[in-house]
């Protein structure tokens, strides 16, 4: 055992969100370690969403407090707050591209609103950051001439564009086939070898889980939260909790037959 394990990336203490008097999650804590790709899962209704809507800014937690890199998210003020978006990417579901730009001016966004780069130095990382998930050449097209995983590899070049130690991915491969469902997860594992970028993914899908994920977070609504972590293997086979085991094991053969491990 390491005696000196590196600290987190995300530390989450006593975190309660929900909309006006109703409260979704209560009392949340857990930690994301550095280039962990980490799942948070659970039914419907569970909080998925409104927990990473806390993560990224989006929605202000009523308690708690979440930590990027040892500095409070929660209580930092504008500018701090504007350092710390910069060390996170997000991939949304509906992908959120602008439909009237093209794929390079939608990647070079983030570097437009948060670096002071020249246009030909933007133009470069755009054009590498494409080729990172395999669009290269495709810098001209617009969103509307693209499938459904071109835009979820195009939304992800424009999460990797300011070079992001954490990415939050809502549902990938949701609309997605099963084949292209794959490669997106492929696509995900390799950016995280390559780079060592730590993934935080809400999702469903269980041949993604067993295929990408270190570790696992099982929400559950009557609990308002964390009802068991781990990797997803081990909890569908020792949790003792029925809750854990039926939500991973609802389709067993799927996950044994989809959800081997990517060949090295």
């Amino acid at each position: 055992m390491n005696p000196n394990p590196p600290a987190p990336v995300i530390e989450v203490k006593g975190l309660t969100c929900g909309y006006g008097r109703a409260v979704i999650l209560q009392d949340v804590s857990f930690v994301v370690h550095p280039g962990e790709v980490l799942f948070v899962i659970g039914g419907s209704g569970c909080g998925k969403s409104t927990l990473l809507r806390c993560l990224i800014g989006l929605l202000k937690p009523l308690q708690g407090d979440i930590a990027y890199f040892g500095k409070s998210f929660t209580a930092a003020d504008a500018t701090q707050r504007r350092e710390i978006l910069k060390t996170f990417g997000v991939i949304y579901q509906s992908n959120a591209l602008w439909s009237s730009m093209t794929l390079a001016e939608n990647v070079s966004l983030p570097l437009e609103e948060h670096t002071s780069l020249s246009r030909p130095d933007r133009e470069e990382i755009v054009t590498l950051k494409l080729a990172q998930v395999g669009l290269s050449g495709s810098e001209e097209l617009y969103p509307a001439e693209l499938s459904g995983g071109m835009k979820k590899r195009a939304a992800l070049a424009r999460a990797l564009a300011l070079d992001p130690a954490i990415v939050f991915f809502d549902e990938p491969s949701e609309g997605l086939d099963p084949i292209t469902s794959r490669e997106m997860d492929r696509l995900i594992r390799q950016v995280r070898d390559v780079l060592g970028t730590t993934m935080i993914i809400v999702s469903h899908q269980l041949s993604s889980i067993f295929r990408l994920a270190d570790r696992v977070l099982v929400l559950e609504r009557a609990a308002k939260g964390i009802i068991a972590e781990g990797k997803p293997a081990d909890l569908a086979a020792h949790s003792p909790d029925p809750r854990v085991r039926d939500f991973l094991i609802q389709d067993l053969s799927l996950a044994k037959t989809s959800g081997q491990p990517f060949a090295a």
